[in-house]
């Protein structure tokens, strides 16, 4: 099934106009890494690659254009918009929606929270969200190693989330930033998941 308007090779044409170089390989990387942990957990393959591959699409827009975009056409919770960093991701599933023809839900919704992750995420959104974290092209090796290590254990994409929103807290709190309500609500969500031991 296609899921976008336009094909491939024009997608990867606008994405190397629109993001640096780094950030193209790490889309890259992200939409195999969807692919993969889509096979692992059954999922669509074609469907978790597009929405790896757009995830992070508006990514170097400018802070004034994200906001822009945002007060214009979004709804989003005066909580996202402490930190900049985050602003890109429901813009990048406007943009999906609005320029790429992406219809499908799932894809849009992983999209829109691939950063600050929601609870009770479903299987597709939380591969997104951790391939994005794990892929092999710009990310730290050790810790996506670590993470493939998690996912084999039962209950694995709960832990590897937990694992994930550990370490983004730690990241947050070091750097004396502001942590979105949300992401303890997260956090606590998933402390309370059955099964998750200390990791």
């Amino acid at each position: 099934m296609v899921y976008t308007k336009i094909n491939e090779q024009e997608i990867l044409k606008w994405l190397k106009e629109n993001l640096n170089e780094e950030r193209y390989i790490h889309s890259l990387g992200t939409a195999e890494c969807a692919k993969k942990l889509a096979a692992k957990y059954n999922l669509d393959e074609k469907k978790a690659y597009t929405a790896g591959l757009l995830h992070d699409c508006a990514k170097c827009f400018s802070n004034e254009k994200l906001k822009e975009i945002i007060d214009r056409h979004l709804a989003v919770e005066e909580c996202e918009m402490l930190n900049y960093k985050t602003l890109h991701a429901p813009v990048s599933a406007y943009i999906a929606e609005k320029d790429f023809g992406v219809e499908d839900k799932e894809i849009l919704s992983a999209i829109r929270w691939h950063t600050l992750g929601k609870i009770n995420m479903t299987d597709f959104e939380k591969i997104i969200f951790l391939a994005d974290k794990i892929e092999p092209n710009t990310r730290d090796k050790k810790y996506s190693e670590e993470i493939f290590s998690i996912l084999e254990q039962s209950n694995g994409l709960n832990l590897a989330l937990l694992r994930c929103y550990k370490e983004t807290i730690k990241s947050l709190v070091k750097r004396e930033l502001k942590i979105c309500t949300t992401t303890i609500d997260i956090y606590n969500n998933l402390l309370d998941t059955k099964n998750v031991s200390d990791i």
